[in-house]
């Protein structure tokens, strides 16, 4: 399978303090594999990227919609927001045939989509 979306790179300015929202959030393994950059573990096949620290790129809640998976989890994916630093900004709405959704603000001030079937 051919994927469209590769990697992504999310800028922040705490990197330990990020690397545990998305470890906690998305019951996800984050490690720092460079200094200053942070991967989520993956596949061969999957779509994943890292965290990094950056002097010229800050994070945003102004830009590209990132949406991870939390299916069966999203209620207490949402809890963890609001422990380790971020924020709701918009609560579980149903995407239709797609699921549902809830819009937060990482604890970095990037806007990111929690996403469950």
């Amino acid at each position: 399978m051919t994927h469209r979306v590769v990697w992504f790179d999310m800028p922040v300015t705490d990197l330990a303090r990020a690397s545990r929202f998305y470890s906690k959030v998305l019951e996800a393994e984050i490690n720092e594999e460079f200094p200053g950059v942070s991967v989520f573990k993956h596949g061969s096949d999957d779509v994943t990227g890292c965290l990094y620290l950056s002097d010229e790129v800050t994070p945003s809640d102004q830009g590209v919609l990132l949406y991870f998976d939390v299916s069966g989890r999203l209620d207490q994916a949402l809890a963890a927001v609001g422990q380790y630093g971020g924020s709701i900004q918009k609560p579980t709405e149903s995407i239709g045939e797609f699921g549902q959704r809830a819009i937060v603000l990482d604890c970095e001030g990037n806007r990111i989509a929690l996403h469950s079937e």
